[in-house]
């Protein structure tokens, strides 16, 4: 995608118009939905109705909301580019409209994810996002040399095609894992069986949970919004960053919380907390270690990294730089984003949701604050800077709620000398190692 759009205005315009899919795709994905939706699962005595009930429930408002989207896309693409002015607007808007429908195809991916983590399957939802990158590079390959125009309508369009995949990768799954007949009964049964209660309990925690685990993405939803008065290129220098963020953060923040979190709620539940605890240090340590040593790589070698994986055709060693520097912003928020969101599992699986949404919602307000105050000085790496300070302001309160005790008795143990002269070795040598790229390349 560098490589064919570079930073430009088009690469812009295709960013914005994916960001309004994209955020609720990062929302539901990266555990709003399920970590509401689990414990009241686990709960129901009607699990099959309920979690249809539910499903009917989110499909209508959704549906409901795209169809809005179709019908008014430029007030809509309006609210995400304050700064743009009409020609803009009039080039992202019908963008908008095809890339919102995407957000359909994915709830029905969470859904149906969500059941196969009860089940503890967790290899179709990891794997299957792989379909839409496909659907994306092929798409790249076969406009390489068409107009700029065409090619974000044509990866526009690839993304439904990806989305698509997505869903009937995961009917194949449920299909395996014995789960069809759940969703049959829940649709033959959903009259017959009254569930309002369990339906409205789960109510009471989604939309908390909304706000509790989407501060990343809301902080760099804004983030786009406020780019678009900056310089030409500064939305696609955050997307790019961005996306090497996500990388280390997927893979191993989430992954480990998305493991982690059944078998924490399914403890507390039994009221198991030893075990629970177990579960907790190990995953600490892990995530500590793994997303210590990617912010050490992501800082210290930012701009090779972006030099090999983006420098080439439309994007330039200008870009290179610019991109680099929004990275290293960006880094600095991995290891308190990752932390929150393994702490912020007991707040959930505890069912204290409206606690997690204050926290978030202060994180929210700081980033917010510090944007303003650093997009003028820093431009583009200042908007990724003022993130990575809510996510640091997250972790601190999130952690004082759970209680400091528990930081304390993990830290209490020689794996902290252990990560600390580990962190110190590699950070030399991760400097040594930018010295000599940068010599080689430049």
């Amino acid at each position: 995608m560098t490589s064919v759009l570079g930073a430009s205005v088009w690469s812009d315009v295709f960013f914005m118009a994916f960001k309004f899919p994209n955020l609720f795709r990062r929302i539901f994905a990266e555990g709003s939905f399920t970590q509401s939706f689990m414990p009241s699962y686990i709960a129901s005595r009607q699990k099959s109705v309920f979690a249809v009930a539910i499903f009917i429930r989110f499909m209508i408002v959704i549906i409901g909301f795209s169809f809005i989207i179709t019908l008014f896309p430029a007030f809509f693409t309006k609210m995400l580019a304050w700064d743009w002015n009409a020609d803009l607007i009039s080039k992202t808007a019908p963008l908008t409209t095809i890339n919102f429908w995407y957000l359909d195809l994915i709830f029905i991916v969470t859904f149906l994810g969500t059941l196969l983590q009860h089940k503890e399957h967790f290899f179709t939802t990891a794997f299957s996002t792989v379909w839409l990158n496909i659907a994306m590079i092929i798409t790249l390959m076969l406009f390489t040399h068409s107009d700029p125009k065409t090619i974000v309508y044509a990866l526009s369009f690839s993304i439904l095609a990806g989305g698509a995949l997505q869903v009937i990768t995961h009917l194949y799954a449920i299909r395996q894992q014995g789960l069809m007949k759940l969703l049959v009964g829940g649709w033959k049964y959903r009259h017959s069986k009254d569930v309002k209660a369990e339906e409205s309990k789960f109510s009471s925690l989604f939309f908390p949970s909304v706000l509790g685990n989407s501060t990343a993405q809301i902080a760099s939803f804004i983030d786009t919004s406020l780019a678009s008065f900056l310089a030409a290129g500064s939305v696609s220098y955050l997307f790019y960053a961005n996306r090497i963020f996500q990388l280390p953060f997927a893979i191993i923040a989430l992954a480990i919380t998305t493991a982690l979190f059944p078998s924490i709620a399914k403890a507390i539940k039994n009221e198991n907390h030893t075990l629970a605890y177990k579960n907790f240090h190990k995953s600490f340590w892990l995530l500590s270690v793994l997303l210590g040593l990617s912010v050490l790589g992501g800082m210290l070698l930012a701009e090779p990294i972006v030099w090999l994986l983006f420098e080439r055709g439309a994007f330039t060693i200008q870009d290179t730089h610019k991109t680099a520097d929004v990275l290293m912003m960006y880094m600095i928020g991995l290891v308190p984003f990752g932390l929150a969101k393994l702490f912020s599992l007991y707040l959930y699986a505890m069912h204290k949701h409206i606690k997690a949404a204050k926290i978030a919602a202060a994180s929210l307000v700081i980033n917010i604050i510090f944007s303003l105050i650093l997009m003028k000085p820093l431009g583009a790496a200042g908007l990724a800077l003022a993130g990575s300070i809510g996510g640091a302001v997250q972790m601190i309160l999130t952690m004082r709620e759970v209680g400091w005790n528990v930081l304390f008795e993990i830290l209490k143990t020689k794996n902290t000398l252990y990560f600390t002269i580990a962190m110190v070795l590699f950070g030399v040598l991760f400097y040594i190692l930018n010295q000599f790229i940068i010599n080689l390349i430049r």
